[in-house]
């Protein structure tokens, strides 16, 4: 055999040594790693890092481990899941788990713990995990949110939210205040003493025996400002809770429910929603702020049961609410506020005294109210007609001049501002002009429409301002919109307008 062949033998003697020694590692590799004892995961409870140790529960067992060097001490929070090796030290961390249980918080507890609903009514106490601290160490979460929870290892760690019952509720911090509604003086007077005076004033109202009033019904015609009312009312008291305890967050919850959207097909389910709504008020007010439940369209609910207006759900949905509101007895921070322009329609175990006890009729506004409402929109900061300006001899001489020339306008009763000729079963007529359906919202939109005119005006190169000719096209536009809106074919309703309680109206006859 030549020398060239022995080397190719010995080449490839080599390659195949090479190979078997490849494979047989990668056998041992693979031995290794069956034979190797499976790691453990636990969830740290408590981490001292001047001693390297965490208390860690595995299994519902707590064991105190060591922490190796190459695991990051920033890495180590409770309620981190972390792992462990067969000597029981930390050699890794892992992400937070990813599943669990949807529980209610139902209160705070000291040291990041809180408490929730679980099954069956009960509650339990599990602490809170990293994600759910801000760097301060306060908690994200409040009293009625839903939070995603590990039972067993006693920590929560996800704020879920739901979509159901929330997007019913528009949940919020209300900027409306007292000032910013006009035109209604005594029916604000008549809120303050209900509802604040028992809120900043307790201890009298205890030792009167007196309680304090569950609940205000405003009723009255639509766009009068019953909402804004409801929103001040929050507002307020948000104020109030501040002046008893300086330095807190000036802070309260305005609950609106959008009462229509309520009413579903399924049995129960309206119930529920009403059920839930009360459970989030109470849980909010458990914190010690104050809390507005407010029902618009109450009509559209709380209708009288027995009537046969419906499909007959007020049968369950109205005794739902009394016990509801009867269940508010005990939290002074909860008011509920009930809006209507129906109040005819209301059962009337609703606004009982000792339910919805303070009712208040936000009445259309007279030419004060008016002029108040309107001063609250035509104010001197907008661009005003430099005439009107020059003429009044200041920007608020002017604004008070434009107000009194719409005033004018529809509270001075001429033939073009009549509306409708009522005839009583008496044989008394009554005709009705423009102001007998003046609002809030229609002053509102009169004011809108000048800005809208004034601002056309400056796109076509004229100068602009808003001018008492502005105005005066609005009032008219505002009158002719709205002049074939009143049903002439409803004595019924026309006498509601007429404010004549018991008086039939037997014809009616469009004067426009």
């Amino acid at each position: 055999m030549t020398h060239e062949e022995l080397v190719r033998k010995n080449d490839r003697l080599a390659s195949a040594l090479r190979a078997t020694r490849q494979e047989l590692a990668t056998v041992q590799e693979q031995v290794r790693q069956l034979s190797t004892t499976p790691n453990t995961f636990g969830v740290i409870v408590r981490v001292n890092l001047q001693a390297r140790t965490a208390d860690v529960l595995m299994s519902g067992r707590k064991v105190r481990c060591a922490i190796s060097e190459a695991v990051a001490a920033a890495s180590l929070f409770p309620g981190r899941e972390v792992i462990l090796n067969d000597h029981m030290s930390i050699v890794s961390t892992s992400d937070f788990d990813d599943i669990g249980d949807i529980v209610p918080v139902t209160d705070f507890l000291p040291h990041g713990r809180i408490a929730v609903q679980v099954r069956d009514g009960e509650e339990r106490v599990v602490r809170l995990a990293e994600s759910l601290l801000d760097p301060a160490g306060n908690a994200k979460v409040r009293p009625g949110d839903l939070v995603r929870a590990d039972l067993r290892g006693g920590f929560a760690y996800e704020a879920i939210e739901r979509a159901d019952t929330e997007e019913l509720m528009l949940e919020e911090v209300p900027d409306v205040s007292y000032a910013d509604i006009g035109g209604l003086g005594p029916q604000i007077a008549q809120i303050k003493d209900s509802i604040e005076l028992p809120f900043l004033h307790p201890d009298h109202y205890r030792a009167h025996r007196l309680n304090p009033p569950r609940g205000v019904m405003l009723y009255g015609p639509p766009g009068c400002g019953k909402t804004l009312i409801a929103k001040a009312v929050a507002t307020s008291l948000a104020q109030s809770a501040a002046e008893l305890n300086p330095g807190a967050e000036a802070r309260s919850y305005f609950i609106s429910v959008k009462g229509p959207e309520l009413l579903t097909k399924y049995v129960g389910e309206t119930e529920r929603q009403i059920r839930k709504i009360f459970y989030r008020a109470r849980q909010r007010a458990r914190a010690g702020l104050p809390v507005v439940v407010f029902f618009d369209e109450m009509d559209s609910l709380f209708r009288t049961r027995g009537t046969g207006r419906s499909s007959d759900v007020e049968t369950t949905v109205v005794p739902q609410l009394l016990a509801e509101i009867d269940g508010v007895e005990s939290l002074g921070n909860v008011v509920v506020i009930g809006a209507t322009n129906r109040e005819d329609m209301i059962d009337p175990a609703i606004v009982r005294p000792g339910r919805l006890d303070v009712k208040i009729r936000i009445s259309r506004p007279d030419r004060g109210g008016a002029a108040d409402i309107l001063s609250k929109y035509l104010i001197p900061e907008l661009p005003l007609d430099g005439d009107e300006v020059a003429a009044a001899g200041s920007r608020e001489s002017a604004v008070a001049a434009l107000i009194e020339g719409v005033v004018d306008a529809l509270y001075t009763e001429s033939p073009e501002t009549v509306y409708v000729e009522a005839t009583y079963d008496s044989g008394e007529t009554e005709i009705f002009h423009v102001h007998s359906f003046a609002s809030g919202a229609m002053l509102a939109n009169i004011i809108d429409r000048a800005k809208k005119y004034s601002i056309k005006d400056q796109l076509r190169g004229l100068p602009g301002g808003i001018s008492r000719a502005h105005l005066a096209r609005a009032v008219a536009a505002e009158i002719r919109e709205n002049a074939d809106l009143p049903s002439a074919g409803s004595p019924d309703e026309w006498a509601r307008v007429s404010g004549r309680r018991g008086a039939r109206i037997t014809h009616l006859r469009t004067l426009r």
